[in-house]
């Protein structure tokens, strides 16, 4: 009868914690959305020739190493993916990421532990252990020894465990792309102060042989006033502009001091010289870069994939939280022997003892914490969500802005190369018409200034184009293979 007793009342036990574990609360104030991966159909037929027929091939599949045709860039980018720090720190987070799979793996395994113990013990005398002690004679001081195994399993009826460990290993491949990542930055930055590098000396270049023309011209003046043809005047404002243009080459000097020593805090070594081919406006651009269709950002960036892994490894979390309102079966096992005398330890079967036991277990009360635990796992879903969107927006804002940056500029840099051949010839007709007295020093003045503006936008100009492309192909997901 006492048995029935029991069972009957295990049985309601069990009937409760099923009845209560069974509600789980609702998410109809916050409730989950999959993402929208819906990307237009092209980046805008504007930026492109007419005629031009529709790319597939998008250049984020090419390496690095063949995009970019300067051998002197290459060796950069290459010894900044060995020794950029930031880079061997995030390597080290991927490796923090591994380690967390397999913690996660261990969690659903079984645990096996070997026990070893020694104590003593004393009853209260005017207790009923004490009495029936002493009655027995076992001594008031008693001695315990036991050596054992133990093992514990916690059986995974509703995935939760195993949910966990597989978020745990999205997240670890999201900590690759987030590497990858890295990686594309690191290779643009690189090429882009490379870029400016490269133009800061081709300006320096112009303003060092404009200055030694116009120390020329000043001596001419200064000539041309000993013979009254000019005055003072001329001659002061001749060399004021050669003082200027003088003061303007420190500052260039200072500019591409810092863009060397930016390339090498990226190349993680300190200041140096870096060794580059100046000869900016010979040297060809960077290939050409093939947009193909935004539907390949979702493959080809590697922030786009790392945001989507997230997400998944979201999705995994809510799972895994919403299991835990249902009722967990643990099974505890233990087998070895113990004894109050330790000549006695390993008799057998005198000293030998087991146990088995299985726990169905369920929160019935105060849920409030593992109901905390479910809303905020939702949440950060949610927030995954809209983090995928606002990446994948954004890459493909992105790719439309320099698109259009590139078609713009090479318009720019035509009409800028014709503007320099002009002024470039009107040099030599000012200083024509003025040893003839058909001109006045400030045309002069003013076509040598005007010419020198021009041949430096020009520079400038061909910087932006390299550095559009380069932006291009970062866009594009491009630099993370090596």
């Amino acid at each position: 009868m006492r048995s029935l007793f029991h069972t009957a009342c295990a049985g309601a036990l069990i009937g409760a914690s099923l009845a209560g574990s069974s509600c789980v609360p609702s998410l109809a104030q916050n409730p989950a959305r999959e993402p929208n991966k819906a990307v237009p159909q092209n980046f805008g037929v504007s930026y492109a020739p007419t005629n031009a027929p529709k790319q597939t091939e998008s250049s984020a599949q090419q390496r690095w190493n063949e995009f970019f045709p300067d051998p002197d860039l290459k060796a950069l980018i290459d010894i900044a993916l060995k020794n950029n720090l930031e880079l061997n720190a995030r390597l080290q987070e991927i490796m923090i990421a591994k380690s967390e799979i397999m913690a996660r793996q261990g969690d659903y395994m079984p645990t096996l532990d070997a026990r070893v113990g020694a104590g003593i013990e004393k009853g209260g005398e005017h207790t009923s252990q004490g009495i029936s002690d002493e009655a027995h004679g076992v001594p008031a001081n008693l001695q315990g020894y036991s050596m054992g195994v133990a093992a514990s399993w916690e059986v995974d009826v509703w995935r939760k465990l195993r949910n966990a460990a597989k978020a745990a290993n999205y997240r670890y491949l999201a900590s690759i792309e987030g590497k990858n990542f890295l990686v594309t930055q690191l290779v643009a930055e690189i090429a882009r102060s490379y870029y400016e590098l490269t133009t800061l000396d081709n300006q320096l270049d112009v303003l060092k042989r404009n200055i030694e023309i116009q120390q020329n011209a000043l001596d001419v003046v200064k000539l041309q006033k000993q013979a009254a043809r000019v005055t003072e005047l001329a001659v002061q404002r001749f060399e004021a502009e050669v003082l200027k243009n003088q003061s303007r080459q420190y500052d260039l000097e200072r500019q591409r001091i810092e863009a060397e020593n930016r390339i090498n805090l990226l190349l993680g070594r300190y200041p140096q010289a870096v060794p580059r081919n100046s000869q900016d406006l010979k040297s060809p651009l960077p290939n050409l870069v093939k947009a193909g269709i935004p539907s390949q950002l979702l493959e080809s960036r590697p922030d786009v994939r790392q945001a989507e892994l997230e997400l998944t490894a979201s999705k995994l979390d809510v799972k895994s939280a919403k299991a835990a309102f249902y009722p967990s079966l643990t099974i505890d096992a233990s087998v070895g022997y113990e004894s109050f005398n330790v000549k006695h330890l390993v008799a057998t079967p005198q000293s030998l003892f087991y146990n088995l036991a299985g726990n169905l277990t369920a929160p019935l009360l105060n849920r409030r914490a593992i109901k905390a635990q479910y809303y905020a796992a939702n949440a950060r879903q949610l927030q995954a969500v809209f983090n995928f969107e606002r990446t994948l927006l954004q890459s493909f804002t992105e790719v439309v802005n320099q698109l259009a940056t590139i078609a713009n500029l090479q318009k720019s840099f035509d009409l800028q190369a014709q503007q320099v051949d002009k002024l470039t010839q009107s040099i030599e007709v000012s200083n024509v018409l003025f040893q003839s007295a058909r001109a006045d020093y400030m045309e002069v003045l003013l076509t040598r200034r005007d010419a020198l503006e021009a041949e430096m936008e020009l520079i400038e100009t061909k910087n932006r184009q390299k550095r559009a492309m380069v932006n291009l192909y970062q866009a594009l997901g491009g630099g993370s293979r090596s």
